[in-house]
């Protein structure tokens, strides 16, 4: 399985079953482990009670003492044990949603990178080869001694192009599953060849036909109109013959598919009067290779662009255009929040606890309220741009956390303390300059404790307090 079906690596998710059973089994073990906890706590009790049963009134004094610190402990202890439940479900939540999320992001990169999969067709300029005798020399061994020998041999060489006037049209299409573009080619193209050798009249016109279709359909090599054959079957070498100083033109011309990228390879020929002219009939498009074109003429979906280059010129990246996609931007931002999600619950919750009094119903509501907020930011980032949609939601969000306020300075409290602890950190990880919203929303939440416990900003009578 790939990795991006895997989702993030190491990460948990309980959509997959194995996990799920895992998890189920790790919190089984807990819970016997706390069931064991009790029961030893009790067995203590009772051994005190029993040891101090001779001394009733030390056992009186020593009882309520213990019984309300027990109290508070238990009381503190509740809250203690409902906040890490609490974080710990929101932990699983958030990594199940982060992997899906991750999924999501990488199957919409598969889908588009597969509009434009495919082969390219790659054109390779024609060359002209002529073959000399070159005379060289070698030492041989004859009867014991050596002998200096001359002889000949065949060299290869080439003849540069005296001009190339290429024109290329380009339609898109899609192919039978609908998914990938196709493209389909009408290629023609002028060369004009001038022996400028005094002692060699026989050449090879080289044109192969392009590398990468998957239909390839009236090739056809002519030379002044008249269509040349090749030797041999795949033989793309056609001899010519051409007397010093004369000139001579070639046309090659077909129609091909192929997957949607097409460029013209020079192989790091000289080029001399060379002109390429590519028109696409269709859009999004742009060219290849960054050899920017001459003139670029858009006419609705039509682009035509146009290398022109009347001296000498040599390029080592071929010349092309391509089917352009819209760049998939803000990858990995969701996941990355969704991870750090519950430190955010948890600050948030912690600056609660400091600013005003909390009871188990409000932290349980204010907790859902923030993993429900979490969960729906999840999905309507998918269909919309997530600052905005975090900024309706935390309109959401900070009217209903007015109601855990239990009067009006209270719940102004808790604004500030969701402010600080909730929205601007969620904010911050959705925009590129987190380090910064980031720095001020923990710059606000310390001047707001200190405000809040340094200056006495507001008290809460004792029944509100103790909870």
């Amino acid at each position: 399985m790939s990795s991006s079906n895997q989702g993030i690596p190491g990460l948990p998710d309980l959509t997959h079953p194995i996990e799920l059973l895992q998890f189920g089994n790790q919190l089984l073990k807990a819970s016997i482990l706390l069931v064991f906890l009790v029961i030893a706590l009790g067995i203590a009790i009772a051994l005190m009670s029993f040891a101090l049963r001779r001394h009733q009134q030390e056992n009186v004094i020593f009882l309520d003492q213990w019984v309300v610190h027990y109290s508070q402990i238990l009381r503190g202890l509740q809250h203690l044990t409902l906040v890490l439940v609490l974080l710990v479900v929101g932990f699983f939540l958030c990594s199940t949603l982060g992997n899906r999320y991750h999924h999501w992001e990488q199957a919409k990169v598969v889908q588009v990178a597969q509009t434009v999969d495919g082969d390219k067709l790659e054109q390779v300029a024609p060359q002209i080869r002529y073959v000399i005798q070159e005379p060289f020399t070698y030492n041989n061994q004859v009867n014991g001694k050596i002998v200096k020998v001359n002889d000949t041999r065949e060299v290869t060489r080439f003849l540069a192009l005296a001009g190339s006037q290429i024109q290329v049209k380009l339609e898109q299409n899609t192919d039978v599953q609908g998914r990938s573009a196709v493209y389909r080619i009408d290629y023609s193209a002028d060369y004009k060849v001038v022996n400028r050798l005094k002692d060699n009249q026989s050449f090879f016109f080289e044109a192969p036909p392009p590398d990468g279709y998957s239909l390839l359909a009236n090739y056809k090599v002519e030379r002044s109109g008249t269509r040349l054959e090749p030797p041999n079957p795949g033989d793309y070498a056609f001899p010519f013959r051409l007397s010093p100083g004369e000139t001579a033109n070639f046309r090659v011309s077909y129609q091909a598919q192929s997957g949607p990228r097409w460029v013209y390879n020079a192989t790091g020929q000289m080029l001399t009067n060379f002109r390429l002219t590519a028109t696409a009939n269709f859009a999004p498009v742009e060219f290849a290779s960054g050899i920017v074109p001459n003139e670029i003429k858009a006419d609705g979906r039509s682009t035509q662009y146009s290398w022109i280059f009347n001296d000498n010129v040599s390029v080592k990246n071929p010349f092309g255009v391509f089917t352009n996609t819209a760049p998939i931007r803000n990858t990995g931002i969701i996941p990355r929040l969704l991870l750090l999600a519950p430190a955010i619950f948890l600050w948030w919750i912690l600056l609660l606890y400091l600013s005003v009094p909390m009871s188990l119903k409000n932290v349980a509501i204010a907790s859902g309220m923030f993993f429900a907020c979490i969960l729906t930011l999840t999905y309507l980032a998918r269909f919309m741009n997530p600052e905005l949609a975090w900024t309706m939601i935390s309109l959401i969000f900070l009217t209903l956390s007015w109601g855990l306020g239990s009067n009006r300075i209270a719940a102004i409290a808790v604004i500030i303390c969701s402010i600080a602890g909730a929205v601007l950190p969620v904010f911050g990880l959705l925009v590129p300059f987190s380090g910064l919203t980031l720095s001020g929303a923990a710059l606000l939440s310390a001047v707001w404790l200190a405000v809040r416990h340094w200056y006495n900003w507001y008290s809460f009578p004792l029944e509100d307090r103790v909870k």
